[in-house]
């Protein structure tokens, strides 16, 4: 039994707890990294259909708010990237690389809370469980699972900043489930079939059809669709290609199977209000790889004019996971040409 004083004492302690900001990475955090030459495990192959590996990195950090990575987006430059953690918080740096181009490092990394829109930070998944975000002019649009919303915050800035704008979701948020709602946010290209609209998509909140819900939030084509889902693959990120086609990032866990993850594309023309997305399989693998809770996807085209894709993990800050970055090469497809790579 607590005598009433040192509970008094122990109800103080936790309210000015709850009134402290939670804890952020005060400057550069170090992160070391253990460069990936093989993607399949024991193998120097590199081409998987219209995929070719070109390395990848292994990180980890004495900084404990490093991992949780939900989504990546990089810059311009190619080299700087802007990402959000599923424990509420933005992580920024830049990605440095070897006389070969390939990845070595990540440097200049900062992790700071994300504000909502009354400028509270939350550390941990119940209020900020952000998974996805997307670059969109001047704004970073951030999509949060548990407290279902999309948040626009402004860029630059949005490191010190609340969240400017909620941007309406047309779909029922009690249809999505607590920790399976939109994972996926992307932009597409101006001149694509979606003429710049943003595009959003759950991870495993499914219609009466066993589909997983989508939607275009903006633009001249916003509306409902859906998407394809099938087994136990829950779609996680993705990011549009130049042509407005989507590459999307899926993610498998199961007893019975262990991890997995695949990459889908599907074509401009079948991304529009009313549709069900589905789309060709790029590239699927399992533990028999180097992959882990793959949950960020981004594609950019390097300057030899050929689409990357990085791809990243997320460790759940658990000692049995890893922090995962990886880049491919997107080579032009054959028709009919698939990488489906076996268990």
């Amino acid at each position: 039994m607590i005598r009433k004083p040192a509970a008094n004492l122990i109800s103080m302690v936790l309210g000015l707890a709850a009134l402290m900001p939670p804890a952020f990475a005060d400057g550069d955090v170090e992160v070391r990294s253990h460069v990936i030459t093989d993607f399949k495990i024991g193998s120097s192959e590199t081409k998987f259909g219209s995929l070719e590996f070109l390395g990848g990195l292994e990180m980890v950090s004495p900084q404990r708010l490093f991992g949780s990575l939900s989504s990546i987006r990089f810059r311009s430059d190619k080299r700087h990237f802007v990402g959000v953690l599923d424990t509420g918080h933005w992580m920024t740096g830049r990605v440095e690389r070897d006389p070969q181009g390939h990845l070595s490092g990540l440097t200049n990394v900062v992790i700071t809370p994300m504000r909502n829109r009354i400028g509270r930070s939350f550390e941990g998944k119940g209020y900020m469980d952000a998974e996805g975000l997307t670059l969109h002019g001047d704004k970073i649009l951030v999509s949060f699972e548990q407290d279902h919303r999309v948040e626009a915050y402004p860029d630059p800035g949005f490191e010190a900043s609340r969240a400017i704008d909620t941007i309406p979701i047309p779909v029922a948020l009690k249809s999505l489930r607590a920790n399976r709602g939109f994972e996926t946010i992307a932009v597409a290209p101006a001149d694509s079939a979606l003429r710049g609209g943003t595009l959003i998509v759950a991870e495993r909140s499914l219609d009466t059809d066993g589909n997983a819900y989508a939607a275009i939030l903006d633009g001249p084509l916003k509306g409902r669709l859906s998407l394809a889902h099938y087994g136990d693959f829950d779609a996680t990120d993705g990011a549009f290609l130049p042509n407005g086609d989507l590459l999307l990032l899926e993610r498998r866990f199961n007893m019975a199977e262990g991890i997995g993850m695949r990459i889908r594309r599907i074509k401009a023309a079948d991304i529009r209000q009313g549709t069900v997305m589905d789309g060709e399989i790029l590239l699927q693998g399992d533990f028999g790889y180097q992959i882990d809770n793959m949950e960020g996807l981004d594609t950019f085209t390097a300057e030899d004019g050929i689409t990357h894709v990085v791809i990243v993990s997320d460790d759940n800050h658990s000692i049995l996971q890893r922090n995962l970055m990886l880049e491919f090469r997107l080579l032009e497809p054959r028709t009919g040409d698939t990488a489906r790579l076996q268990n």
